[in-house]
């Protein structure tokens, strides 16, 4: 479902925008476009910022593994 808004925009901004609306066909879609690439981009950052908060919650222990696996290693 679509909502009507209103933004108000710098004019620098807006002509850029204006350039490339030809793939876009309107100022609507192409800054929804622009905005869903934007939220996308903080989704992925957010999920990076937990995953390396759990490998650092577990680093010690992981470490640990990791070097009773080289014990394990034998010179070829």
């Amino acid at each position: 479902m679509k909502v009507k808004t209103s933004i108000t925009l710098s004019g620098d901004l807006l002509e850029a925008m204006d350039a490339r609306l030809s793939d876009f066909g309107t100022r609507s879609n192409f800054i929804e476009v622009a905005v869903r690439a934007y939220v996308a981009e903080l989704l992925r950052k957010e999920r990076e910022m937990r995953d390396i908060a759990i490998i650092n919650k577990h680093a010690d222990r992981l470490n640990k593994e990791a070097l009773d696996v080289f014990a394990f290693q034998v010179d070829l």
